[in-house]
């Protein structure tokens, strides 16, 4: 086992040691990433797939990749899709690749079986009357009592169950007049317990068995038995399925097949997000979002448009570990996993995102030069590139001050700065619109300055980036923020999307060196001064389309040193 990757997540790897140790299983372990196939994954997903797939990793076990394909009126073959490029990109490959649909038949079999032990039984009450038979988890008046009750078909022979079974999936009987349950306790202190149903009838075509079956299994029917098949170990799930534990191993030990062990993690809540699929799915539909990749979405295919690379996701998922207790994690510790890897990885460039012209009047007109970047002062290998020059260039509008705060060490009327890899210069003067707007900055160089250093040795504090805005490549920028401005905005419960950040995307057009052109379509690169970007999927050659992965800026950084 990886002593690297124990430290994160004991409690469930001491579970692990102590099952080897008692030959429970051999010593054998095999976990599952188990998604329905309904939606996209997101960093919660993330958490869960380096959870199972790591542990599988540190016991030189297994991991298979299960698709729980119960619901079909909800699940398409673009889900499944999506889903296995994701695992994929993250990093890791599956044992077996499965789906609880190969099981449908063993599923019905093993329902008639509970049905001829008499633990199962056809129920004609409505979805509403089953939760209205049910009762509630308080109890009875006093709050203490179960308040469950039986069922009327309750006592169904076996004989007549088995029938009625077969009509049901047979066709004979309209969607929601019949199910089967389990029959277990309705006085049970577990709601999941109160017999819960298996099977209801549900005409919906099913992405991979299409219009076999007119009754689908339910999830809690399926989940255990899936496992029991494929030989998994350690059934590895969020906590909200604690409770959904008994019910789990009560179908395996009432069906006499081999038993896997659920262990229950806290699923992982993250500061300024939302990953309730059901609400994601509403930003989704309602237009919120420009689909389940936009790069403002906590999906995995989110993160990889916007810039995010599996290394970063990979190790804010180690950092954050596992535990029982519910936390939120401050999404500012992803963003310094991330800036923490693309600083080691990404090759600079020069971009302006607001620019304003500077034009060196003493600078011949006709005059062109190459002067040399260092791509990626992380990397020496990583090498140089050229970068045209001339009289004209775009530098940053926040970079000139007519009036300069105390402090102010970039350009103002007289000043002098240096040129990032190109020369000295200091205004002149500048010309303004008829609105006051500065449209040009006036400058001089310093010819014995190139590279930036003054030949006697004066001090220049200052130091901007540019591009020559004869050479520069116009590009659309698309600078994205959190889609919340409030930190908790599932605390807001039904009015979530009041803090819904209509400034999430804004859309610039700016300037960038031509070397930009050859950057790859999945490459990362950093624009100095100005943060992270990407080539988004909407890029031609004629347009380049830029996505913002992140700033520069690094909050977490700052609050580690503080603390």
């Amino acid at each position: 086992m990886s002593s690297e990757r124990k430290g994160s997540i004991d409690f469930i790897h001491d579970i692990i040691d102590e099952h080897n140790k008692t030959g429970k299983f051999g010593n054998k372990v095999c976990t599952r990433f188990p998604p329905e196939p309904n939606g996209y994954l997101h960093i919660g997903h993330a958490k869960s797939i380096c959870l199972n797939f790591g542990i599988a990793i540190d016991y030189n076990g297994a991991c298979n990749l299960r698709f729980d394909d119960t619901n079909p009126a909800k699940e398409d073959q673009e889900f499944v899709d999506s889903i296995k490029e994701d695992v994929s990109w993250l990093g890791f490959e599956w044992a077996k690749e499965c789906f609880a649909s190969d099981y449908y038949e063993q599923l019905y079999i093993w329902a008639q079986d509970l049905i001829k032990k008499g633990k199962a039984y056809v129920c004609d009450l409505s979805e509403d009357e089953i939760r209205e038979y049910r009762g509630t988890s308080s109890g009875g008046k006093d709050g203490t009592t179960p308040n469950g009750k039986n069922s009327p078909y309750r006592d169904r022979t076996v004989e007549e169950n088995l029938d009625l079974f077969a009509r049901m999936r047979a066709g004979e009987f309209d969607d929601g007049t019949k199910t089967l349950r389990a029959k277990i306790d309705m006085a049970h202190p577990n709601l999941n317990m109160r017999d819960p149903v298996l099977y209801r009838i549900l005409r919906a075509h099913h992405h991979r068995t299409g219009d076999k079956w007119c009754i689908y299994p339910m999830y809690d029917f399926t989940h255990g038995q899936s496992d029991s098949i494929e030989g998994v170990t350690h059934s590895i799930c969020t906590m909200e399925f604690e409770n959904h534990r008994p019910l789990y191993d009560w179908y395996l030990e009432n069906l006499e097949i081999y038993a896997p062990q659920q262990i229950e993690f806290a699923r992982l809540n993250l500061t300024y997000t939302v990953l309730s699929k059901r609400r994601l799915l509403t930003l989704v539909n309602e237009n919120y979002v420009n689909g389940w990749d936009d790069p403002r979405m906590p999906t995995l295919s989110g993160y990889r448009r916007k810039g995010y690379t599996p290394t970063a996701i990979r190790e804010f998922c180690k950092r954050i570990g596992v535990a029982k207790a519910d936390s939120r994690v401050d999404i500012a510790l992803l963003e310094h996993c991330l800036r923490d890897d693309l600083n080691k990885a990404s090759n600079r460039y020069l971009g302006v995102m607001d620019p304003v012209k500077l034009v060196i009047t003493n600078y011949p007109e006709d005059k062109r030069e190459t002067l040399t970047g260092i791509n990626n002062p992380e990397d020496e290998s990583a090498g140089t590139r050229e970068i045209p020059f001339s009289n004209e260039l775009y530098i940053e509008r926040s970079d000139f001050m007519e009036e300069p705060m105390k402090k102010f060490f970039r350009l103002a009327p007289g000043k002098e700065v240096r040129l990032r890899y190109a020369y000295l210069v200091t205004c002149t003067d500048i010309i303004k619109d008829d609105a006051g707007n500065i449209t040009q900055i006036n400058c001089i160089y310093d010819p014995e300055s190139r590279g930036g250093n003054a030949p006697d040795g004066r001090k220049v504090k200052g130091t901007i980036h540019w591009v020559s805005a004869k050479d520069a490549l116009e590009v659309e920028v698309r600078l994205y923020d959190y889609l919340f401005t409030e930190e908790n905005p599932d605390g807001l419960r039904s009015d979530w999307l009041s803090c819904f950040n209509k400034d999430s995307l804004k859309t610039i057009t700016a300037y960038v060196e031509p070397a930009v052109n050859n950057v790859g379509d999945r490459e990362n690169f950093q624009f100095e001064r100005t943060g992270y970007f990407i080539k988004d999927k909407n890029s031609t050659p004629e347009k380049l389309v830029l996505n913002r992965t992140i700033g520069l800026k690094d909050s977490w950084a700052k609050i580690q040193k503080k603390q």
